[in-house]
């Protein structure tokens, strides 16, 4: 198992700055991106502070633009800027970057195969307290769902940062699902190497596999302690890429072990779940289980208590392999 807890002999600033969070280390590492090459552009939509852009804005203001509360202005901007050569970041909170400028999204970025990155805060129901109005518990499966878009589902604030870091010589347009103001349990270790499209197999495991995005990442690690105490052995997968999936990473988990559960924080249709049944019904018939947000809108509460309630925990997922071992 990796050490989610590792740190180099000396703790990159970063780290404490983000404390936890990856809508700020997505913003610390793009503005790294600016320091070091004048290509870099940020795009915000009333987000310098969600994303944590007073850096940049400090230190290359020509190369931050503020749109405002105008999604679809900052995608025609984003898209605008990567047809000058400029590598726009485009910061804004999932719900309504996602649905809000769906059209601009996939006819200004996705079809002209821009090079944008769009950096989505406050992603799943991490805004649980703001209503289904400011959930983004669909935007895996419409970010999916177009030709061109890599999708990244990161797990805690460093895989945030390493991620964004990672996009910058990556050729068309990323979707990055970040957090939100919540603190983040770390899954990941500080230093960890990034790569595209290669899951990280967290713990090795032989009698059923958990593959989990985002904040259920922490919650499969909890489950797998907890069924090993029980005799189960768990193997967990951080699946943070979902476009592309790492295929020989899921094919691989459905010949070695007795069966797979999916776990993340979105919408049953279309997510990590559907990209994983979609590959092992064509590949590897294996059987399944499903941990994720029920086909409803989500009640308001704590955010903690509102995933507890639509079986977004490491108790469910508990129950989810517990299912299938019998």
């Amino acid at each position: 198992m990796n050490d989610a807890g590792k740190r180099t002999s000396v703790t990159p600033e970063w780290v404490d700055i983000a404390a936890n969070q990856s809508r700020l280390s997505f913003g610390l590492a793009v503005t790294e991106l600016a320091d070091r090459d004048d290509s870099i552009v940020a795009v915000a939509a009333d987000t310098l502070d969600l994303i944590g852009l007073r850096t940049l804005m400090e230190r290359h203001p020509e190369r931050l633009i503020d749109v405002g509360i105008a999604e679809q202005n900052a995608m025609g901007v984003a898209s605008g800027l990567a047809t000058t050569g400029m590598h726009p970041y485009l910061c804004g909170y999932a719900p309504f970057i996602t649905a809000r400028s769906m059209e601009q999204l996939r006819n200004d970025v996705d079809y002209a195969n821009q090079r944008v990155v769009i950096g989505a805060a406050c992603s799943g129901i991490s805004l649980a307290v703001s209503g289904g109005t400011h959930h983004a518990v669909e935007d895996i499966a419409l970010m999916r769902s177009l030709p061109n878009m890599t999708v990244i589902v990161v797990a805690d604030a460093h895989q945030g940062y390493h991620a964004t870091l990672a996009t910058r010589d990556h050729d068309g347009p990323v979707y990055i699902r970040l957090g939100g103001r919540a603190i983040e349990t770390p899954a990941t270790p500080v230093d960890a190497d990034y790569e595209i499209g290669r899951a990280d197999v967290l713990r090795e495991g032989r009698d059923v596999t958990v593959i989990a995005c985002g904040c259920m990442v922490p919650e499969a690690v909890s489950a797998a302690e907890t069924l090993e105490e029980q005799g189960l052995d768990v193997r967990v997968i951080n699946m943070h890429t979902i476009k592309p999936l790492d295929r020989d990473a899921v094919l691989a988990a459905a010949a070695e072990t007795g069966g797979i559960v999916t776990a993340e924080e979105h919408h049953l249709t279309g997510g990590l779940g559907g990209a994983v049944a979609e590959l092992l019904a064509e590949e590897y018939p294996t059987r399944m289980r499903f941990v994720g947000m029920p086909a409803e809108y989500a009640i308001v509460g704590p955010t903690d208590k509102v995933r507890d309630r639509y079986g977004m925990s490491a108790r469910h997922v508990v129950a989810a392999c517990r299912s299938l071992a019998g």
